[in-house]
């Protein structure tokens, strides 16, 4: 069962295009089992027989009550495992995808980041020798900056992707999420990287900094069925969550939804709590481009949209040009 919400909008804000239901039981998440053992996802009404050990709102232990489908990381880490159309595409997305480094941190952080030859700047004592008298080589007068040292620097962003997998993201439009996160996490393979589906619950596909092949990515989201509700709220609720604790410098949420939220609180007060959220609005069928426009701005990022997999390549490019 579900109930109107009776709250208005946030301060400033516009009341969302649509009045989204209101749960009368808390959302659940769903993680993959302690050790690596797999996520059991319900084909069904998971609410129906509930065991009394599911926390609501919190982590669902590894099955419930209902028939469900256990899906293992270790099996999903051969090629022939994902869809072969849609590995295609995210082969083909990968193949225009420009990606940037993010700039380099060199605030002093010891044992933090890699080390790189950089112009002395006050802020280490390790000599990079052989570099120091090639730039000196034939100077009469070396400056400060001719002398070249190690230093440790930051080059790794910690970034949630949150995928929508509800009903309306049915058939190609989920394939085309599938194939841009697929894409995206051999892109971003040195970076820690964490994959959240949501429906009006959510399931955290892969933890923060977990290794797991781009492959096994994408086929991870291929196997959970798209339905139900959408309840963006709790979605970035969860990428938050994964992101505790992580510098704000570093940290981001990459949106992947037609933005239809239709279940659950207005999302647009947690989206303005994230460091960074951007937003890839799939605009090929029913979708919110108001509300999409409302979490990229709070979230202080870009809004990008996308009709097919062929236009995910220059939107993910763009939103991480800065």
């Amino acid at each position: 069962m579900t109930r109107r919400s009776t709250t208005g909008p946030p301060r400033g804000l516009k009341p969302l295009r649509r009045r989204p239901k209101q749960l009368t039981e808390q959302p659940a998440l769903y993680q993959p089992a302690p050790g690596g053992g797999g996520l059991a996802l319900s084909s069904g009404d998971r609410r129906r027989d509930r065991p009394a050990t599911t926390r609501p709102g919190g982590t669902a232990p590894g099955t419930t009550g209902e028939p469900a489908e256990l899906i293992a990381l270790a099996d999903l880490a051969t090629e022939e495992a994902a869809d072969r159309e849609i590995r295609r595409r995210a082969q083909g997305i990968a193949r225009r995808l420009s990606v940037p480094r993010p700039p380099r941190d060199r605030r002093p952080r010891r044992g933090v980041g890699e080390l790189a030859s950089l112009p002395w700047s006050g802020g280490s004592d390790e000599l990079d020798l052989e570099r120091t008298l090639d730039a000196v080589a034939g100077t009469p007068f070396p400056e400060e900056r001719d002398i070249v040292v190690r230093e440790r620097v930051r080059q790794r962003r910690s970034v949630v992707l949150v995928v929508d997998v509800s009903g309306s993201m049915k058939g190609e439009r989920v394939r085309t999420a599938a194939a841009a996160v697929g894409a995206l996490a051999g892109e971003l393979a040195r970076d820690r990287l964490a994959v959240v589906a949501f429906w009006s619950d959510a399931a955290v596909l892969v933890r923060l900094g977990e290794q797991v092949a781009p492959l096994a990515v994408l086929d991870l989201l291929l196997r959970v069925p798209a339905q139900g509700l959408t309840n963006v709220a709790f979605a970035l609720e969860t990428a938050a969550t994964q992101l505790a604790g992580v510098p704000a410098r570093d940290a981001r949420v990459l949106l992947l939804s037609d933005c239809v939220h239709n279940a659950g609180p207005d999302p647009r007060p947690t989206a303005a709590r994230l460091p960074r959220l951007d937003v890839l609005l799939d605009v090929s069928g029913e979708r919110d481009v108001d509300l999409g426009r409302d979490l990229a701005r709070l979230g202080r990022g870009r809004l990008r949209l996308v009709r097919d997999h062929r236009d995910a390549a220059a939107a993910l490019s763009a939103v991480f040009a800065d």
